[in-house]
């Protein structure tokens, strides 16, 4: 294995992979078995648990929890469980599948250089990758800084007024953007009907593919067509571009986003952070929107992600902008804070109206992204990018010089060539890989390409065209002169800011992202009980090969014959999740729930319209539903029809009924979650779904809650035609601070034929394949190794235990906080299925006391708040996942009671309901430590209210962000120097 292969600093590959996979052969006699790795509670521990609850054995919990109608009657046909030694060194025989080719393919995806210094504190830190959506900003601010920095420098190199903290990936940007453009068409223009967007077909074909789907779904009349030649008129309300080219091609935007704007025509410009470094921000031309990828900012291909997609727009669309905005703000004491600014929970108000249904996105993959221009800053970043100009002009002068036309004149790194005889053959047996078309070839140079790369692919040329061998020196190119024209140089400033100009040496970036990853609370410090999110264990043997250049540096362009390690992969998890979910088929494409959903409802229609069945667009969703369900439906074309839920907070069946029975001749689907989102396995739910199917209807299950069915049941087997699954739930892809994720749908046999396919790779999808939902064929094909070794290490007995004890973890704690805090709502049986949702209500009226308090005081006790006011307004939903054992379980059941004590004093005692413990905080160091304490009540019981405080204590960074001041002074960047200064003073 060469370094010229290898994204990372070969001395430390060599060193890793040494350490690994010696480690391999040491300890291959160890059998110790990875499900009493993943559960938390022991033997001894479960049984003090199950005395608790009321019960003697774990089966007779699930007996009383689960239905029995509903039960699986034969266990999961997986393969026998292996040890994490064993897992690893198999999967190691697959990695040997996988070429390491020299890729030239870009197409949006290239090749880069990861500093050590971020892989190994931000891509291989748990620090980093545990943590959750800041959407607890107190315990959020070391993230929040980074996805900061992340918008600042997408600002900056775009030249627009606003960024947001990351999308999934190009191609959806792009469809985002159309959306933007049509959710915010003038008065006129929707009076008129204003319909028409059009694409330039110079844009990649993988993005045109996902804006399709978009567009078809939303009834938008796309035109696909030469950019050269599109006629603006008043017909269109956007349009998009590509800058540079698929060709490599580099063009003056101006004077195209000048005339569609006189017709008031939004432009939306997909682009390239690295060629920005030298070439004009699309926001100089007045862009309405610029989009594109940040993979290549130092963080590597994985067969198509994760990488953190980038939008950047003028301020005017900022009620509109798709995604999660990083804004400053200050806390109550007057101190600079970030948190999420006004999206921050979009889809639970907004619902159908919201601008997308994009909750989370690639925040782990944003912070590496913005970490690789801190670390090389902006006179380093124009290094890189000079030196891969530089490459490609050199390129272009050699295959000149041996008579081949290159077709484009001016380009930053990618050649456009007129096709060669015999290429094709030669490159595949040369073991170089380029993007060759039926009409020309390109070729993209990027900063990993070594000089021997480079001669190799001059002299794949040669051969081709007889010419002489060529022999290339590191640094040949250095002397070539950039042709670009002035009118496409960048002339101002880039990354003034001082985060970006400070932290070059390694020791000073190690500091630097310590000291933000000090300020966050992830599963390093406790469990996080979220319910609805199932934040788990991310165990290291299933995260470790992330890092392994066969798996890491595959173009997911390349020819399917480079790698098969992968697709064993693939097929043997699609194979898998199909088992465990009663389907017939699997795409793993969708790169997010949200996407899931989407992909779902997409292929639902596709199936009604194959029917004959174009009518059928409502979509029926229970009132408790995920609020990323309505926005999907809608997404895909659907007309909600909300129904009603009982005092119970179970679906109501005469309601369903009646609106199915109403609505029976253009009834689409229904969405719903099981468990429900209130966390009670239904009993009716076969009546459920047969109701929607005696109606002409499809069942679409949410997956948010399949921690609390695997091996137990399955959508396949409640009647649900198809599922998504959040594999950064149950399958335990880490949720990186609010992405990655992943978001497959299982389908039944009738569904199959319309899973989604790719432009670029054949074999994806069905026969009737609906159009991509994601860039890549297999969405962020990196991160699906984590499931595949989640489902491989636990083998049917382990992710059957893991359902188990998830469902009685929850059990005791609600057990365990009985008689301190109502549960709302419970099964039949009088139990509660993986997650529950606790009653904080009353406390407003009998001490002044929100849910918000409550979730702010548990920051003092080491804790992140479980989700608060969702489903319910004023309550907390606590999921505490199989993978904490009983005594963090009994620490969290101590802190809430504790808590609940300081809410009885406030009762009993008529303590002032504006200036006590649960108001105040959290409370910081900087305020227990102050000469002056004013509070009415000790600083101990301030920061140390239980006794595990005093050895294992987090502190806070900033007290309670004012989020009603961020939003009215929304700034969405770095603030300069003297902004922080001021603060000081």
């Amino acid at each position: 294995m060469s370094s010229d292969k290898n994204i990372y600093n070969p001395l430390l590959f060599i060193f890793v992979c040494s350490l690994k996979r010696r480690s391999l052969r040491a300890t291959k006699h160890e059998k110790m078995i990875f499900k009493d790795r993943h559960i938390g509670p022991n033997a001894e521990e479960r049984n003090e648990m199950l005395k608790a609850v009321g019960v003697s054995t774990v089966d007779e919990l699930i007996d009383k929890t689960v239905p029995s109608q509903i039960r699986l009657q034969q266990p999961l046909q997986l393969a026998a469980a292996q040890t994490e030694h064993e897992y690893l060194a198999g999967l190691e025989e697959k990695a040997k599948l996988n070429s390491l080719n020299h890729n030239f393919i870009g197409q949006g995806y290239y090749g880069t250089l990861v500093p050590p210094v971020t892989l190994r504190n931000i891509f291989e830190n748990p620090g980093w990758y545990t943590a959750y959506t800041p959407y607890q900003a107190e315990i959020s601010q070391g993230r929040l800084e980074a996805l900061l920095n992340f918008q600042t420098m997408v600002m900056d190199l775009t030249s627009m007024d606003m960024a947001n903290a990351s999308l999934l990936d190009e191609g959806t940007a792009a469809a985002e953007a159309m959306i933007m453009f049509y959710n915010s068409r003038s008065r006129d223009q929707k009076k008129s009907d204003v319909n028409k967007f059009f694409v330039a077909d110079h844009c990649f074909d993988q993005t045109i593919d996902v804006v399709k789907g978009r567009a078809k779904s939303m009834g938008i009349d796309l035109e696909i067509g030469a950019y050269e030649s599109f006629t603006p008129s008043k017909e269109y309300f956007g349009a998009l571009v590509q800058f540079p080219d698929k060709t490599g091609k580099v063009t003056n935007l101006d004077a195209f986003i000048t005339s569609a704007h006189a017709l008031d025509i939004k432009v939306g410009v997909a682009t390239d952070l690295m060629t920005l470094v030298l070439l004009k921000g699309a926001g100089q031309w007045n862009a309405d929107a610029v989009f594109g990828n940040s993979q290549r900012f130092g963080v590597p291909m994985g067969l198509g992600g994760p990488h953190a997609a980038f939008f950047a727009t003028k301020e005017e669309y900022k009620r509109n902008l798709p995604g999660r905005i990083i804004g400053v703000s200050k806390d109550v004491d007057g101190h600079y804070a970030l948190r999420m600014a006004l999206q921050t929970r979009e889809q639970h108000i907004k619902r159908d109206k919201a601008t997308s249904n994009i909750c989370t996105a690639q925040a782990l993959l944003a912070v590496m992204a913005s970490m690789y221009a801190v670390y090389h800053g902006p006179k380093g970043l124009r290094k890189i990018a000079i030196d891969i100009h530089q490459k490609a002009l050199y390129v272009q002068s050699k295959l000149q010089e041996m008579g081949v036309k290159v077709l484009n004149d001016h380009y930053f790194d990618t050649l456009q060539i007129e096709n060669v005889s015999g290429l094709a053959d030669a490159a595949t047996s040369s073991g170089i890989n380029l993007n060759i078309t039926d009409n020309y070839t390109t070729i993209s140079l990027d900063e990993s390409h070594t000089a021997a790369q480079i001669e190799a692919l001059l002299n794949l040329f040669a051969a081709t065209t007889g010419s002489e061998r060529v022999s290339v020196s590191t640094g040949a190119w250095a002397d070539q002169k950039c042709p670009l024209g002035a009118d496409l140089h960048r002339s101002d400033a880039i990354l003034s800011h001082p985060t970006f100009n400070k932290y070059h040496s390694e020791t000073k970036m190690m500091r630097y992202l310590k000291s933000l990853e000090n300020k966050d609370l992830s599963l390093v410090h406790s469990m996080i009980s979220l319910g609805s999110c199932t934040m788990k264990l991310n165990a290291a043997a299933e995260l470790m090969p992330l890092s392994w250049p066969e798996f890491a540096n595959i173009h997911p362009f390349a020819p399917k014959s480079q790698w098969q390690g992968y697709q064993e992969i693939f097929d043997e998890l699609a194979a898998d999740l199909c088992e465990i979910t009663g389907f017939a088929g699997m795409s793993l494409q969708p790169n997010s729930g949200a996407q899931g959903e989407y992909a779902g409802l997409m292929v639902i229609k596709a199936y009604h319209e194959a029917n004959g069945d174009h009518h059928r667009n409502i979509c029926l969703i229970p009132s408790s539903a995920h609020g990323t369900n309505p926005a999907s439906a809608v997404m895909a074309g659907m007309k909600v029809v909300v129904t009603a839920c009982d005092e119970h907070g179970n679906i109501d069946v005469n309601d369903l009924k009646a609106k199915a029975e109403e609505h029976k001749e253009n009834l689409a689907a229904l969405m719903i979650t099981y468990p429900s989102t209130h966390g009670v396995y239904e009993s009716a739910v076969i009546e459920i779904t047969s109701i929607i199917h005696e109606n002409g209807g499809q069942v679409y299950m949410d997956g948010a809650n399949m921690n609390a069915q695997v091996g137990l049941t399955n959508p396949g087997n409640i009647g649900a035609d198809v599922c998504h699954l959040n594999l950064h739930k149950t399958f335990a892809i880490p949720h990186g601070g609010g992405g990655p994720g992943m978001g497959p749908i299982g389908v039944a046999k009738h569904l199959v034929p319309f899973l989604p396919g790719n432009p670029h790779v054949e074999g994806v999808g069905g026969d009737q394949a609906i159009h991509s939902i994601s860039a890549a064929p297999y969405g962020s094909g990196l991160i699906l190794l984590i499931s595949y070794g989640y489902i491989k290490m636990l083998g049917a007995e382990g992710l059957v235990e893991s359902t188990k004890n998830a469902i009685l973890n929850a059990n005791y704690i609600r057990a365990k906080l009985a008689g301190h805090f109502d549960v709302l709502y419970a099964g039949e049986n009088d139990t509660v299925a993986h997650e529950m949702i606790v009653d904080c209500r009353e406390f407003k009226k009998t001490a002044g006391v929100e849910v918000a308090d409550i979730a702010k005081r548990l920051i003092d006790y080491g804790f992140h708040a479980p989700t608060v006011s969702f489903p319910v307004a004023g309550t907390l939903m606590i999921e505490p996942t199989e993978s904490e054992d009983k005594e963090e379980l009994d620490r969290f059941i101590e802190a809430m009671i504790t808590i609940r004590a300081e809410i009885n004093e406030i009762e009993a005692q008529g303590l002032d309901q504006e200036n006590n413990l649960l108001k105040n905080a959290p409370h910081t160091a900087h305020l227990v430590t102050a000469n002056e304490w004013n509070l009415p009540y000790s600083r101990e019981k301030a920061a140390y209210p239980l006794s595990y405080l005093k050895t294992n204590k987090y502190w806070v960074p900033v007290r309670r962000v004012d989020n009603a001041y961020g939003d009215r002074n929304l700034v969405c960047a770095c603030l300069p120097i003297e902004a922080y200064l001021e603060e000081t003073v």
